[in-house]
C-alpha cells in the first residue's frame, strides 16, 4: 500500500535498530509524551526489538486521560441542563467522575451524544435552534483550532444556542512539569507528531536550551518511530542536545500558522489542571472574552460536588511515567475495557488500554 508500506519495511527497520544498537554506549531513558506512540510501540513491537539498554516509558500525551475528574464533573453537571445536548467525543463518554460518567448520565435521561468533530455539534445546534448544544472541547492543539474555527462560524451563522466548554491542554507546559518534578531522570523524549505540525518543532527549542534534554518529533508509523530514537541515540553519542525532526513530511519549524492563527484568534491561555499533575501554569486554553457567549462555564450556572479520583486507580503515575501498567493491581482482573476504573483503560490512546490490547511484547492477544 502506497505510503504505508514504505514506512513498515522490515529491512529498513532492522536497518536503523542495527545503528541504534551500534551507537548506544550506555543505558538511556526515553519518554514517549503522545498516546498514539504508545499504541504504535506496542502495536508494532518496538519494545522487544530495541536493545535492552532503551528504557521506553509513556508520557502524559492522552487528553482524555488527563483531564481531571473535577472537570469531568462539571461536564457531568452540564448534561443535566434541562433541555440541552451535550456533545463530545466517544472517550470521554465512559471516563469516571466522582458520580459516574456521562453514559450512567444518558441512562438516566440525559441527552449525550458522541460526535466526530466539532463541526457534528454545531449541525446539532443548527438542527436544534431552541435547544442549548454544548460541545465538550477536550484535546491538544490537535484539536483546539477545529473548535476554534466551529465557534467563528457559529458567530458567522448567528446561532445563539452553541457553546463550548474547553478542557483543551497545551503539551509544552505537561513537558516541562515532568522534568521539574525530578521524579525520574529522562535522557530523552521522543515528540508527539500531530501536536508538532501544528506548533512547530521551534516550541519544544527549551528542552535542550532550559533542560539539557534531546527530542525528535516523531510520527507513527515503525521507521517513523525507530527514526526518531535512531536521532536520540545519535545526539547523546555526540552529547549533543538539539530538537530532531523525523517527521519531516508533516512538521515544519514554525507549525501550521493557519491552525495557529485561528487557534490563538478564539482561546487564550489560561491555568489547567491536569490529572497526575495537578495546575499546571499556562497550560490550558479557554475562550477569549470576545468570544465569550459561546463559553458554556460562564453561561450556565452548575453545581459540583467535591471530586473524587476514582478509589485504586494509579492513572496518574501511569501518566507520569512512573508505573507500568502492567504492575496496576487493577489492570485486567478489576480494570478493563468492559469495566474501567480509569481513563488510562478507557481512551483509545491511553497507556493501559495500549498494554491490554498489544501486551509488553507487541503481539496480539
Amino acid at each position: 500500500m502506497k505510503f504505508i508500506d514504505e514506512f513498515r519495511n522490515g529491512r529498513l527497520a532492522h536497518a536503523l535498530i542495527k545503528e541504534i544498537d551500534g551507537d548506544l554506549r550506555q543505558p538511556v531513558r526515553f519518554m514517549e509524551f503522545c498516546g498514539g506512540h504508545t499504541h504504535a510501540i506496542l502495536r508494532f513491537g518496538i519494545r522487544k526489538l530495541l536493545p535492552s539498554k532503551i528504557e521506553m516509558l509513556s508520557g502524559p500525551g492522552c487528553p482524555v486521560c488527563v483531564t481531571s475528574s473535577s472537570d469531568l464533573d462539571r461536564a457531568i453537571s452540564l448534561s443535566r441542563i434541562s433541555g440541552g445536548i451535550l456533545a463530545t467525543f466517544g472517550d470521554m463518554v465512559r471516563v469516571r467522575g466522582s458520580e459516574g460518567s456521562l453514559q450512567d448520565e444518558r441512562v438516566r435521561g440525559a441527552d449525550v451524544r458522541i460526535v466526530y468533530s466539532p463541526l457534528d455539534a454545531l449541525r446539532l445546534a443548527e438542527k436544534h435552534p431552541d435547544r442549548p448544544v454544548i460541545f465538550l472541547g477536550v484535546g491538544f492543539e490537535t484539536t483546539a483550532p477545529g473548535v476554534a474555527a466551529s465557534i467563528l462560524e457559529a458567530e458567522a451563522k448567528g446561532l445563539k444556542n452553541y457553546f463550548v466548554f474547553s478542557l483543551h491542554k497545551l503539551t509544552p507546559p505537561a513537558t516541562r512539569a515532568i522534568l521539574e518534578l525530578g521524579e525520574m531522570r529522562l535522557s530523552g523524549i521522543l515528540g508527539p507528531g500531530h501536536v508538532t505540525t501544528v506548533i512547530g518543532t521551534d516550541a519544544w527549542s527549551f528542552l535542550p536550551q532550559r533542560y539539557g534534554v534531546p527530542i525528535a518529533v516523531a510520527g507513527f508509523e515503525p521507521l517513523d518511530i525507530l527514526r526518531g530514537i535512531r536521532m536520540l541515540v545519535d545526539q547523546i553519542s555526540r552529547n549533543e542536545t538539539r530538537v530532531d525532526n523525523a517527521y519531516p513530511r508533516s512538521v515544519l519549524p514554525h507549525g501550521n500558522r493557519t491552525a495557529l492563527t485561528i487557534m490563538n484568534r478564539v482561546f487564550e491561555v489560561c491555568d489547567a489542571e491536569w490529572r497526575g499533575l495537578g495546575v499546571l501554569p499556562l497550560s490550558g486554553l479557554r475562550i477569549c472574552e470576545a468570544y465569550a457567549r459561546f463559553d458554556a462555564s460562564k453561561t450556565f450556572r452548575i453545581q459540583v460536588p467535591s471530586s473524587e479520583e476514582p478509589p485504586g486507580c494509579r492513572c496518574g503515575e501511569v501518566l507520569r511515567g512512573l508505573l507500568n501498567p502492567l504492575k496496576c493491581p487493577l489492570f485486567r482482573r478489576v480494570c478493563n475495557p468492559e469495566n474501567p476504573v480509569g481513563p488510562c483503560m478507557v481512551s483509545a490512546e491511553g497507556a493501559c488500554s495500549a498494554y491490554l490490547q498489544y501486551g509488553d511484547d507487541g503481539l496480539e492477544d
